[in-house]
């Protein structure tokens, strides 16, 4: 296991502190390890309405608090169930820009019972940064935050 999932675990099995805490300083530590991570935050499930609500995150601050089903790469996850990089944001008709430096995106679901129930959000001041080594911490870290919901 690397480094950097070592210490996401421990943070995420942490007793000292609640599951929003343990939320931001996952991004935190997210936003210090890896250089081009330049926005990381989680959106979750809005209740019983078909959006997603602003969670815990580390960057500039955001006018997307609340998020419709279908709308911008997070929307689109919420309803696809399935992770999407997107290398060059200028290449996609259906984005939210948050911050005019945002180059790419990534955002990988989060899952609870078989349920998407929220997802991890992370942006780019580079064009194309995202690995497939991203690609895998995100979904296994997304698996783990899952336990702690």
């Amino acid at each position: 296991m690397s480094e950097l999932k070592k210490r996401l675990l421990s943070i995420l099995e942490s007793p000292k502190h609640n599951t929003e805490e343990k939320l931001e300083k996952v991004c935190h530590l997210l936003d210090q390890e890896v250089s081009y991570f330049n926005w990381t935050g989680f959106y979750f499930k809005n209740g019983d309405k078909d959006e997603l609500k602003l969670g815990p995150y580390v960057g500039a601050p955001t006018d997307h608090t609340i998020i419709p089903y279908g709308k911008g790469i997070c929307g689109q996850v919420a309803v696809s169930n399935e992770t999407f990089v997107v290398p060059d944001v200028k290449e996609e008709s259906n984005y939210l820009s948050c911050s005019i430096d945002t180059k790419a995106e990534i955002v990988v679901p989060i899952f609870k019972d078989g349920q998407n129930i929220g997802q991890i959000d992370i942006d780019s001041h580079t064009v194309d940064p995202f690995t497939a080594e991203d690609k895998e911490l995100l979904e296994w870290l997304c698996n783990e935050v899952s336990k702690i919901l």
